[in-house]
């Protein structure tokens, strides 16, 4: 794995633990985001002032919310983040999280997918 795929994991951790942990969306945008912020996810519009408006929205409606992370896979500009998020007075989730990174080890793209936990499992073997 080269310098920048390291330095992108890390910083892909990092952006997340700030925007989401930490409630600070514009600190987490500003220090880790490009010149573009595409999104996938299909309840946070496009850019970077429509993200730092969710999760200011998400902190105020769900204080205490927080996201542990399980597991971190990076690949060229890619980082893979596997966590679980505790949404206080609501659903737990497996949550995996794709960011894409820019040549300048900013993040670009983000694309999530989310699984609500459940007491019920066909498995042993859980979800993390």
């Amino acid at each position: 794995m080269s310098e920048q795929t390291d330095a992108n994991k890390a910083n892909a951790i990092a952006f997340y633990d700030l925007m989401f942990n930490q409630c600070r969306p514009r600190a987490a945008i500003e220090r880790y985001a490009g010149d573009e912020y595409i999104q996938h996810n299909p309840h946070v519009a496009d850019g970077k002032e429509a993200f730092i408006a969710y999760f200011e929205r998400m902190a105020d409606e769900y204080p205490g919310k927080v996201t542990h992370f399980k597991r971190a896979v990076a690949e060229g500009d890619l980082v893979v983040l596997h966590c679980h998020q505790v949404w206080p007075g609501s659903d737990e989730y497996a949550g995996m999280d794709i960011f894409r990174f820019d040549a300048d080890g900013r993040i670009v793209e983000h694309w999530d997918v989310l699984q609500v936990i459940t007491d019920e499992s066909a498995n042993d073997n859980g979800l993390f």
